[in-house]
């Protein structure tokens, strides 16, 4: 207990000055509480800080590059001499005051990960502060895409990804997920591409490639967020539509058919949706998350186009960050579990309220599977500790932090803080929770507190301390976490017992189930996460032969056959995962397919045959992880 107390009051007293957040010139002034210091940003926000961003930009797919002009309204503190962004690789051309008046700068040492600070000076009646600059055509958090690498390959694309720590590469900026600001922007792109922000967006093309858009809620850098290409819209709810290229925005409507009902759902649970509109883009396969949810407009993989919305609950998930994450923020990204826990715990209460519980009890068992072997795999590491809810990133790549771990023992720690006081008075605290701290940043010592006395003291329940150190301070998965029951998940149990005893799988599953599909792909995914270690080729042989994994239409299912192919060498199936692993740009899907390959010497070789091919396609966020796993480089840097 005394580890746990040390960390906790430390962090309470790492607590500073309290600076002034303006939302807009309509907008009612914020005052917003940093509550430590950010070790992933150079800014100092208690001196100086940024309020608003003004953004003009011009997209230039043949040079790679966003020419553009950055001004910010600031807030400072009465003796501050200089205010510091956060940038990388940026060609910062130069820096004006509001009346246009250079001021100095200096832009300091870069930083692995981290980039460079740059310094500016600021004079006593400095309200403003415009920086000119180029982005590099390597900007990490930039993916161009030529032709080939979009669904109709009829032009290039652009989209950027800026969580956690990479919207200094195209945008200096104050890139912490505990200062806020609000923005406008305009931005010119190619004839006949169509462009959209993080803010309000156009349904259709401008002629003359110029767009404007508004953000007039403060939200952090690390939602920032542009797409341009061949990209059309259509409306589904009266405030919910989707936006993809043309060839499949028709399917991507059907599949998320049923978005407006979830927004209706989450408002019935924790209260009105502040974000306006709330729409989807399907981007290229390249994008390396199942999703991104940058406010009004979430980014989604292709990959959950299943045509059968068997995996929509990741709509929910980023619908949810509206709420958590989006209007609460984790204050810095050790604290990162409250942004992604409290949603994954949102997630499902969305998809019982619209599907059952059962439902989402088969979603709970998948996300405990999940969970246990991340712990067993980080345990093994050289950070156990990753497994901690609260993290300790300093010196390292918050992208570290983004593992299960956040979200699902996030998620079962609030189940059990529900299961713990019941789901009323659980309810009524996370309500609460999200209304009170609307358009602020959160540390996990801060929510303690909250927890304390707005829902334990307040309802005469005692207060656990050791509940808060076994969960959020302790390695590993606590004895206690609640267990999902899902009886459909019983059924294919079954199936799995009776199928290892002997039975051939055609007597378990009549044809006329796959045809209708009895089973949801959750079901198939439990199969698969069910088959054991030591399957032959003859039980692999079968069960494609009849079930047809390789070629599912699925890319949950294909992932999780993929990983028992490699296994078990099961070579017809190499074909389809090079083409699906060349043609998938998603983190989730990568990950555990080339690590599997990595496990052998000739697995490690065609690992790194296939992304040899597949490397152009994925965004940095991919290839950070996967050039360390496979070595990348580093035989070619020695030739």
């Amino acid at each position: 207990m005394q580890k746990y107390y040390k960390r906790y009051l430390l962090a309470l007293g790492a607590s500073f000055m309290l600076y002034a957040c303006s939302t807009s010139q309509n907008e009612t002034e914020i005052q917003e509480p940093m509550k430590v210091v950010d070790h992933h940003s150079y800014a100092k926000p208690e001196e100086a800080v940024i309020t608003h961003m003004d953004w003009d930009a011009s997209v230039d797919f043949d040079t790679k590059t966003i020419g553009a002009t950055a001004s910010f309204g600031i807030s400072k503190s009465e003796n501050a001499s200089e205010i510091i962004f956060d940038t990388n690789g940026l060609s910062i051309q130069e820096v004006k005051d509001g009346n246009g008046q250079p001021l100095t700068f200096e832009l300091g040492e870069a930083k692995p990960f981290m980039g460079s600070p740059l310094m500016v000076k600021l004079e006593p009646e400095t309200q403003k502060v415009s920086i000119k600059y180029t982005t590099s055509p390597d900007a990490e958090a930039l993916q161009w895409l030529n032709s080939k690498q979009t669904a109709d390959e009829k032009g290039p694309f652009l989209f950027t990804q800026s969580e956690a720590i990479l919207a200094r590469s195209w945008v200096p900026v104050q890139d912490s997920p505990g200062i806020r600001f609000t923005y406008n922007a305009h931005v010119t792109v190619p004839k006949g591409m169509l462009a959209l922000m993080s803010a309000t967006n156009p349904t259709e093309v401008a002629e003359d490639g110029s767009y404007s858009f508004t953000m007039n809620k403060p939200i952090p850098a690390y939602l920032l967020a542009l797409a341009v290409g061949d990209i059309a819209y259509q409306q589904i709810g009266s405030r919910t539509g989707v936006y993809a290229e043309p060839s499949i925005v028709k399917a991507a409507a059907y599949e998320f058919e049923d978005m407006q009902h979830m927004v209706e759902a989450a408002e019935e649970l924790y209260g009105p949706y502040q974000w306006g509109v709330y729409d989807l883009i399907v981007l290229p396969p390249s994008f390396p998350f199942g999703g991104m949810e940058n406010p009004r407009l979430t980014f989604a993989t292709p990959t959950i186009l299943a045509g059968d919305r068997s995996l929509v609950s990741l709509v929910a998930h980023e619908l949810a960050h509206s709420w958590s994450g989006n209007l609460v923020t984790n204050a810095t990204w050790d604290d990162f579990w409250l942004n992604e826990g409290f949603t994954v715990y949102f997630e499902q209460r969305i998809m019982e309220a619209l599907y059952g519980r059962d439902y989402s009890e088969m979603l709970a068992t998948l996300n405990l599977q999940g969970l246990k072997k991340e712990i067993k795999s980080i345990s093994e590491s050289e950070h156990p500790e990753d497994t901690e809810l609260k993290l300790h990133l300093e010196g390292r790549n918050p992208d570290d932090g983004m593992t299960n771990i956040a979200y699902d023992k996030g998620y079962y720690f609030l189940r059990l803080l529900e299961e713990k006081v019941g789901r009323e008075k659980f309810d009524t605290f996370l309500k609460d929770y999200f209304t009170s701290n609307a358009f602020h940043s959160m540390t996990t010592e801060e929510f303690i507190e909250q927890l304390n006395t707005r829902l334990f003291e307040k309802n005469g329940i005692a207060i656990d301390e050791q509940l808060y150190k076994d969960w959020i301070y302790s390695e590993g998965l606590p004895a206690n976490c609640p267990q999902p029951v899902s009886d459909r998940f019983a059924k294919v149990d079954e199936v799995l017992k009776k199928w290892e005893s002997g039975t051939p799988i055609q007597e378990l599953i009549s044809p006329e189930d796959i045809i209708t599909k009895k089973w949801s792909s959750h079901e198939w995914l439990h199969f698969l996460h069910g088959l054991p270690e030591s399957m032959t080729l003859e039980q692999m042989t079968a069960l494609d032969e009849y079930l047809n994994f390789t070629y599912s239409g699925n890319s949950e299912v294909l992932d999780a056959w993929f990983v028992h192919a490699i296994k078990h060498q099961y070579t017809p199936a190499y074909k389809n995962m090079e083409n699906f692993l060349v043609h998938t740009g998603r983190r989730k899907f990568l990950t555990p397919l080339y690590g599997e390959m990595v496990k052998t010497e000739a697995g490690k070789q065609m690992a790194k045959d296939i992304y040899a091919k597949a490397r152009p396609n994925y965004h940095y966020v991919a290839t950070s992880t996967l050039d360390a796993m496979l070595d990348w480089g580093k035989e070619e840097t020695s030739m």
